[in-house]
């Protein structure tokens, strides 16, 4: 707004004429989108630099000029800029005393402008020139996007009158006219009230103080209600084709997206069955690879104890043989002792020379002995030791089995988490399809209430106009004659409209019908995508029986290898065995991983009728809706017949009345 306040500022100047601080101050304290100089006194500069100004401002969506003792030329100008505005939606020009000049200024602007949709003329001379008027009307049927008009206290005759009539015969937009306190008079409100009959957009026009006759008045009122009634129900009829549209888009949105869930859930699970089968192929391996590392070692120990049991067979034999030389050296001791005692006398220096030789010879024979101890000693650290490398042995092999056990424990935690994931997905699809059910329950529930609620209003409706009717009858069965005729063109007219209307309907459900086709297709295509996914699932299925056909032979060869062993390796077999029934525990959670496929696969083809099942109950209650509809629009068909048979009582009714009056006498012809 202060950018517009500078543009005043500016072509004020360039006019040689200084801005009005008034409107500065205006301008300064507006709001965005609204332009409100009320009760300021406006002059012929002002108005030429806001004309300007409004050509092109594209922000302006709301102009109040209430009040501003506009001149003939002031109000011409900025008319003048208005016409090429784009922008405008509300102009308000109360109390601004226009008149011939205001009139064809006003008569332009509605020609050329084609976004102003609610315009006040409150206050103002218009309907005193009359030609000013009737140009100003003329202009009023070439514009097609004004809505709202208030032409209070205009000096506007019946003549006015008569041209807003010719006015409002076609006129396709205007929705509210305000013409009180005004001259109108009978002639003018009759006018009107003939014209409304083939209105079909005015549903509120005010006539008071016009001195317009009361009759008139409650027939301009029935025909306003009766537009009013026209446009609800096609305001209604157009909700709920929305409505149905969009539940119908619904659904075939929550189809797709839960069919595309369960088959990421079913992608999912196929996956992890396949990394299980993987890492189960790839443990079995490396137990294998375990296995033959533990049966390299063991036959290396063995051969290992089969040496040590030869060297210490071997060292027991050199004790033996030395054990052997010691009697035999005893013996020749105690021969040489008795040869001693017998030739002491004889040859005593001979004895003392043997007595030192087999003294050392005892000496060097002590040494072998303890040689030999020492041997011996040696031979059994060595044994020990490898008693020491055997028990070693055994507590990898515990250490082993436990790791298994605890591997085993891990895929068992597993195979629960898994259970417990496939649970939660299928709770979670039966809370969605429980959902579902009771949202559609919920909302068929609420339209069948709001359809009763329309009925009974209808039937109201229907009641009263039944009496009104019946009335109107024994008031003027006098004139059926010309109002049959009447009522032929009205009935020609209302078949035409009906005739629009359904061929309109038609092509709306000849398009939701090529909507349900394409859901069917969508269907056709995610039926064939199951089949695809089972089979998938069947040939992973063939995949799993290999891999336990293939387990099935490397435990025979396991069992093969097992009755080979020696005897001392028994409880290492024993742990092997244990070990085979861990891989048989896994081989069964895999069959029951399939078992669950196969579940889950049967959960998708009840998931899939069930769905098929829905898609029929919504078609046929799709079918059952057109058929409500087409009931109540021959329901509202009829009752337009007896309003328009009605209305055309009521216009001859008060056609008689005014004709056989002595009003007529004195009033002018038409």
């Amino acid at each position: 707004m202060e950018e517009f306040r500078r543009s005043y500022s500016r072509l004020c100047k360039e006019s040689g004429a200084e801005p009005q601080e008034s409107v500065l101050q205006r301008l300064h304290e507006l709001p965005r989108g609204r332009l409100d100089l009320a009760t300021q006194s406006l002059t012929v500069d002002t108005c030429r630099a806001l004309g300007k100004l409004l050509q092109s401002e594209a922000l302006l969506t709301e102009l109040v000029l209430s009040d501003c003792m506009l001149s003939e030329e002031g109000a011409t100008l900025l008319l003048q800029g208005l016409c090429t505005n784009t922008v405008l939606r509300f102009l308000d020009l109360k109390g601004n005393n226009l008149r011939a000049a205001g009139a064809k200024a006003l008569g332009r602007l509605l020609r050329q402008n084609k976004s102003i949709q609610s315009l006040t003329l409150e206050w103002n001379n218009l309907g005193t020139w009359e030609d000013a008027f009737a140009t100003f009307c003329r202009a009023l049927a070439g514009n097609s996007t004004l809505q709202q008009l208030d032409l209070r206290n205009n000096q506007v005759s019946h003549k006015g009158a008569e041209e807003l009539a010719l006015v409002l015969k076609s006129h396709p937009s205007l929705q509210q006219l305000d013409l009180r306190w005004n001259n109108i008079g009978l002639l003018g409100g009759r006018a009107l009230a003939n014209c409304l009959p083939s209105n079909r957009t005015l549903w509120r026009l005010e006539l008071a103080g016009n001195s317009v006759p009361s009759d008139i008045l409650r027939a301009v009122e029935q025909a306003m209600d009766h537009n009013q009634d026209r446009e609800a129900t096609l305001r209604e009829n157009r909700a709920r084709t929305r409505v149905l549209s969009k539940e119908v888009r619904h659904l075939q949105e929550e189809k797709s997206k839960q069919f595309l869930d369960l088959m990421e859930t079913i992608d999912k699970q196929r996956e992890e069955m396949a990394r299980s089968s993987r890492t189960t192929a790839a443990r079995v391996g490396q137990l294998q690879e375990a296995l033959n590392e533990r049966h390299s070692a063991i036959n290396a120990l063995k051969a290992k104890l089969q040496m040590a049991e030869a060297a210490l067979a071997l060292s027991e034999q050199k004790a033996q043989d030395l054990g052997e030389l010691l009697a035999t050296a005893k013996q020749e001791q105690q021969s040489l002792v008795q040869k001693q005692a017998k030739e002491r006398r004889l040859e005593q220096q001979e004895a003392v020379e043997r007595e030192s030789k087999l003294l050392r010879d005892l000496s060097a024979a002590n040494e072998k002995n303890l040689l030999l101890r020492n041997q011996v000693d040696e031979l059994e650290r060595k044994v020990k030791s490898q008693q020491d490398q055997l028990f070693l042995t055994r507590q990898e092999l515990t250490n082993t089995s436990a790791e298994l056990k605890m591997r085993a424990m891990q895929a068992e935690e597993r195979l629960e988490l898994e259970k417990k994931r496939s649970r939660q997905s299928l709770e979670d699809s039966e809370q969605l399809r429980f959902k579902e059910v009771e949202h559609m329950t919920r909302h068929l529930e609420e339209s069948e209430r709001a359809m009763q609620e329309r009925v009974q209003r209808l039937e109201a409706v229907r009641l009263s106009l039944e009496e009104e009717l019946s009335r109107a009858k024994a008031a003027v069965l006098s004139e059926r004659g010309q109002a049959e005729g009447e009522l032929i063109k009205a009935k020609n007219q209302v078949r035409l409209e009906e005739q629009q209307r359904l061929a309109h309907l038609e092509e709306k459900l000849r398009l939701l019908a090529q909507a349900r086709d394409e859901a069917h297709g969508a269907c056709l295509q995610q039926r064939q995508t199951a089949a695809e996914a089972q089979a998938r699932a069947s040939q992973l299925g063939l995949q799993a029986e290999g891999l336990r056909r293939r387990l099935e032979e490397l435990q025979q060869e396991l069992s093969n290898k097992d009755q080979e062993k020696v005897a001392e390796v028994t409880r290492v077999r024993v742990e092997l065995q244990e070990q085979n029934g861990r891989l048989q525990a896994e081989l069964t959670a895999q069959e029951a991983l399939k078992e669950k496929v196969a579940a889950l696969e049967r959960q998708l083809k009840v998931i899939a009728s069930d769905h098929r099942e829905a898609l029929l109950d919504r078609e046929s209650e799709i079918s059952s809706l057109r058929e409500k509809l087409r009931l109540k629009e021959a329901e509202v068909a009829r009752i337009r017949d007896e309003e328009a048979q009605r209305a055309s009582f009521l216009q001859n009714a008060v056609l008689a009345y005014v004709q056989g009056s002595p009003l007529r006498a004195l009033s002018p012809q038409k």
